[in-house]
């Protein structure tokens, strides 16, 4: 059995993690502050009355859905290559971000904008495959 070293540059891939603990908080202020705009009381998750409030949280709701793949890709793919790791966590990141301003227009495909964020997360994809095929000696 082999001994596994942790790359000091996976530090890099955990501050990208705390980034996106961040990025959700952001999401979830935003939600509460569309409750107060457009009067959408609790527990009402969307609005009758306004697709405004509704695309506000679509955009929290959305990243949520997505975040466990994410998280998981991010860490195994960090652990393969983590400055690679981390820049693709970024950009996901962004992606995220672009996706949610648009979305808050209120025209829903506008959050296509954010599409962006998913060539950080194919990289993600690939890395965490490398990563599991040096571990059983493929590669």
């Amino acid at each position: 059995m082999e001994a596994f070293t942790l790359s000091p540059d996976f530090g890099y891939v955990v501050l990208v993690v705390f980034a996106t603990v961040i990025l959700l908080q952001w999401l979830g202020i935003q939600v509460v502050m569309a409750r107060k705009k457009y009067e959408v009381s609790y527990p009402r998750m969307y609005s009758d009355n306004d697709d405004r409030f509704n695309c506000v949280q679509r955009a929290h709701q959305n990243t949520l859905e997505v975040y466990p793949t994410y998280l998981v890709l991010q860490i195994f793919g960090g652990l393969y290559a983590p400055k690679l790791g981390a820049l693709c966590g970024l950009i996901w990141i962004a992606g995220r971000v672009a996706y949610a301003y648009g979305y808050y227009t209120g025209d829903p495909e506008k959050r296509n904008r954010g599409a962006f964020g998913y060539l950080g997360l194919l990289t993600l994809l690939i890395c965490t495959v490398m990563f599991g095929l040096s571990l059983i000696g493929f590669i």
